[in-house]
């Protein structure tokens, strides 16, 4: 599949759909779990999903320079 192509792009366009689910369902739950347990353990949830969106974005922006520098540096999509 060749970098931005329309296959690439939707399976970036459905990747990041999967991801943006999965952070605001993460989001629901956060004072869910806090209000059971410490209010710690709330705040520490909430930096963990905040690194793991910078380390997403880095991938991504990272994927986008090696399609455009020929793919000499490939970083596959993860599957589907």
């Amino acid at each position: 599949m060749g970098c931005f192509s329309l296959a690439w792009l939707e399976q970036l366009l459905i990747w990041l759909v999967m991801v943006a689910a999965v952070i605001a369902i993460l989001r629901l739950l956060i004072p869910w779990i806090s209000g059971i347990t410490f209010p710690i353990v709330g705040q520490v949830l909430e930096i963990i999903l905040w690194a793991v969106v910078a380390i997403l974005s880095i991938y991504i922006i990272f994927m986008f320079l090696s399609c455009l520098v020929g793919g000499g540096l490939h970083l596959p999509l993860p599957p589907r």
